[in-house]
């Protein structure tokens, strides 16, 4: 049944509807012109649900999903049809799928390009990374860098030569007040790279008990450990300070 002359002079040109579908379990927001045949509607439907034009019946719900009436009639246009802003358009799907098959992502086929496909892509990130020469691409940029690590590790080894365990010392880390300690580690380290100075520190100052992510460099108290980069560390006669904090208020 089509109404005839439902769309009247003071009709929109669009309608907002939302689609629905016997095979999918979401609903999209669309707008479609009033103007569409349904065979015309179908096709754009296509892109919706996943369904064949060929294999949708359509029924129209109110904004409160009662159902309307089927569009059935793919001459007619679909205007013609009591349809309104906030309706509901169901597709029931005739083509014999599974219901959510067209959501299954996992039942898609990846395609995978070989690494060696991708080396020899002239529009590829990495093609392009190469001709712009940026990052690991730029060869003089990374030679200069590993020369940088290298003797940035090598001034951090000869400082940190110079550092004995078992001597008394002083941090002094800028915008930091001046924490005294013992050392207790000279080395390197695993949680990050270079050289590192563990120290007890006379007072609770600290942020572990000598031991990071697990693994023990020395033993001290909760709270008294810390690492500090070599010229951070300052040895000499530095006898133990009372910063009172345990004094009692």
């Amino acid at each position: 049944m089509i109404l005839s002359g439902a769309l009247g002079a003071a009709s929109p040109a669009t309608v907002s509807v939302s689609i629905s579908s016997s095979l999918n379990s979401f609903r999209a927001q669309k707008r479609y012109g009033r103007g569409l045949t349904i065979a015309e509607f179908k096709c754009k439907l296509e892109l919706v649900v996943g369904s064949p034009a060929s294999c949708m019946d359509l029924e129209l719900y109110t904004s409160d999903d009662k159902f309307v009436m089927k569009l059935d009639s793919d001459e007619a246009l679909l205007g013609s049809y009591p349809i309104d802003d906030g309706c509901r358009i169901h597709v029931i799907d005739r083509s014999g799928a599974r219901v959510g098959e067209y959501e299954d992502v996992s039942r898609v086929e990846k395609y995978e390009m070989s690494a060696t496909d991708y080396e020899k892509r002239p529009d590829s990130v990495r093609s392009f990374l190469k001709r712009s020469k940026v990052g690991k691409f730029n060869e003089e940029e990374m030679l200069k860098k590993e020369a940088e690590q290298e003797q940035k590790l090598t001034e951090e080894k000869a400082q940190a030569e110079a550092i004995s365990v078992g001597a008394r010392c002083e941090v002094r880390v800028s915008g930091q007040p001046n924490k005294r300690g013992t050392v207790m580690f000279v080395g390197l380290a695993e949680f990050k790279p270079g050289y590192w100075i563990g120290i007890k520190y006379d007072e609770p100052l600290g942020k572990n008990d000598g031991s990071v992510n697990g693994k023990q460099y020395f033993e001290c108290q909760p709270k008294y450990g810390a690492f500090v980069k070599p010229q951070y560390v300052t040895v000499g006669d530095f006898p133990e300070e009372d910063y009172g904090l345990d004094d009692e208020m």
